[in-house]
């Protein structure tokens, strides 16, 4: 049959098979070689694949310029590609192409989640990485193929003439340094075509790195997946180092950790220079200062020292381990930009004894953002035992809460001294803290000359203090524009019903009520009603010298609920069935 009776279509695909330039960006499906499932699997290129024609061309057409030879090398190493690898620095499960997983890790995989991992799928031969698992060895390992897969597509790019196609490049911002150069390098405002691609190559030096929240923290050498490291407890209490730090994440946490005293000064998680030695990019970790706890629970600092070592000693028949790290605490000072500009360490040294088999420590990362100065809390968000209570006063109805800048003198109450003397000691107050029940008390001694009334005002000013506050906060991180998280002083006089005597203060007592807020797994403590109730007894029989016993008690009151499980309301089926569903019988 003659060229006539040929589609106009098939005349193309023909004309391009006989064509002669290596320009072939597309491959038709008349000239695609059939691809079995075997071709998909086969280390070997197909023998069918399409070579240019040796024909002679049509006299008077001119023959297409010939550009480039083989398509370049791929950017991406699908060797070195692993998508499932999420947790830095640990291997993930059933992740086969993990680095981070050893031969002992891979024995205990069933299968593996990612088995292909391929390039770019519109070439029409591209790497392919295949992972699999051998669950019939003994022990069970993981199996690795790198093979040159066909791609069956009708249409696929066998050649490619446009390397910087391959890979995205950064753009270059400009700014007032590189201006004039990038002014320079594209000859005015029109860009030139030919231009080459600017280059995008780092520096020999670790670049800043602008973290975001819950980032882990990389260090020196993030190349090879290192980071900061904050040991935690996991499923039991031990102490399980492989915890990365992460940016704006502050942390405390308590482990156990099992120690041989015999190897203690080969024991990295025990040395000082474990903690200290790490420095997140460019920036390194200065040691803030150094506290020394003896056998005794005896805190000493340490000045002009160095990095101190392990070092096992023999004290008769008993082997001690002095310089063993027992708490390490973490400040870094970061910017608004999100990098880190400055990092100290703080530590708690001790010396371990050959009795003890499970050594207990602590270790802390709080951030401090640069150029701020810290606000002191009582608590985030809940109060925490041990730490002043927030209290302020509101000046007028619908303003903010004022509260002084030392968080120790928000709340106060007398204080106890020695002498048992009120006036002697009417300026030493000491903090409501958190959770403590407090008692504290003086003698006053009183002589007829001085009058009832003037004593009583004394009185009621030495039990408030100079600045009685009129709310408290309700949680330790209660901010002062917040007042709907603050909680009045309720203030109760109560004195005897003897008229025309005259009413001496002898007691303040202070109650606070408190609940337990938020999940069952971490409840918050919320303080929900502070009453301050001062107790007035009428004025002592006169006499040459009386004595009148002043007192102030703090009781704290938890009002929790009885905690109730509570579940989720079952979801409602909302089900419509088509118009015509039941058609033709209805």
């Amino acid at each position: 049959m003659g060229s006539r009776g040929l589609p106009p279509l098939l005349l193309v695909l023909l004309n391009c098979y006989t064509s002669s330039s290596t320009q072939v960006i597309a491959t038709p499906a008349a000239a695609t070689p059939a691809v079995t499932k075997e071709d998909l699997n086969s280390t070997k290129a197909s023998p069918t694949t399409l070579q240019p024609s040796l024909s002679p061309r049509t006299p008077g057409i001119p023959r297409a310029p010939e550009r480039s030879g083989p398509r370049p090398t791929p950017v991406t190493d699908v060797a070195a590609l692993c998508v499932c690898d999420l947790l830095p620095a640990q291997c993930d499960v059933n992740c086969c192409c993990d680095p981070d997983c050893s031969p002992a890790d891979f024995s205990v995989f069933s299968a593996c989640s990612v088995p292909v991992v391929t390039g770019d799928r519109q070439f029409c031969s591209q790497k392919a990485a295949f992972y699999s698992m051998n669950l019939t060895a003994d022990p069970p390992h993981r199996d690795f193929k790198l093979i040159d897969q066909i791609n069956p597509s009708v249409f696929c790019i066998h050649i490619s003439n446009y390397k910087p196609a391959l890979s995205f490049a950064n753009p270059e911002v400009p700014d007032e340094n590189n201006f004039d150069r990038l002014m320079q390098t594209s000859g005015g405002f029109t860009l030139s075509a030919e231009s080459a691609v600017p280059s995008t190559a780092a520096s020999d030096g670790p670049q800043p790195t602008n973290y975001e929240y819950g980032a882990p923290l990389q260090t020196a050498d993030a190349s090879s997946g290192s980071f900061l490291k904050l040991p935690s407890p996991l499923t039991s209490s031990l102490c399980a180092d492989q915890n990365p730090a992460a940016f704006l994440v502050s942390q405390a946490f308590e482990c156990s950790r099992r120690v041989d005293i015999e190897q203690c000064e080969g024991m990295e998680a025990l040395s000082m220079a474990h903690y200290s030695s790490p420095a997140i990019l460019r920036v390194s970790i200065k040691i803030q200062s150094v506290m020394y706890r003896s056998l005794n629970h005896t805190l000493t600092q340490l000045e002009g020292h160095g990095v101190l070592r392990p070092s096992l000693v023999s004290t008769g028949q008993d082997r001690l381990c002095s310089n063993v790290v027992l708490q390490v605490k973490y400040s870094l000072l970061y910017t608004a930009t999100g990098q880190i500009h400055e990092a100290s360490l703080s530590l708690v040294l001790g010396t371990l004894s050959s009795a003890v088999s499970l050594l207990q420590q602590k270790f802390e990362i709080h951030f401090i953002q640069h150029g701020t100065k810290p606000v002191p809390l009582s608590g985030n968000p809940g109060y925490r035992v041990g730490l002043p209570l927030a209290a302020g006063f509101q000046p007028q109805k619908g303003s903010g809460i004022i509260q002084t800048t030392n968080r120790q003198g928000q709340f106060t109450i007398l204080r106890s001294t020695s002498q048992q003397d009120c006036l002697a000691s009417e300026g030493l107050r000491t903090p409501v803290l958190f959770g403590y029940n407090v008692q504290s008390g003086c003698q006053l001694r009183l002589t007829g000359t001085i009058p009832c009334g003037l004593l009583a005002q004394k009185v009621q000013d030495l039990l408030r203090g100079q600045a009685f506050p009129d709310y408290v906060a309700a949680f330790g991180n209660s901010r002062a524009q917040d007042v709907q998280d603050w909680v009045p002083v309720h203030f109760v006089t109560y004195s005897s019903n003897m008229k025309g005597s005259c009413q001496l203060p002898v007691a303040l007592d202070i109650e606070v009520k408190w609940t337990k807020y938020g999940s069952l797994l971490n409840p918050q403590a919320r303080i929900v009603n502070v009453t301050a109730q001062l107790v007035s007894v009428p004025e002592p029989l006169p006499g040459p010298e009386r004595t009148v016993v002043i007192s102030t008690t703090v009781t704290f009151v938890d009002v929790s609920a009885p905690a109730e499980a509570g579940f989720r309301a079952p979801p409602t089926i909302n089900a419509r069935l088509p118009f015509s569903f039941f058609f033709p019988f209805v």
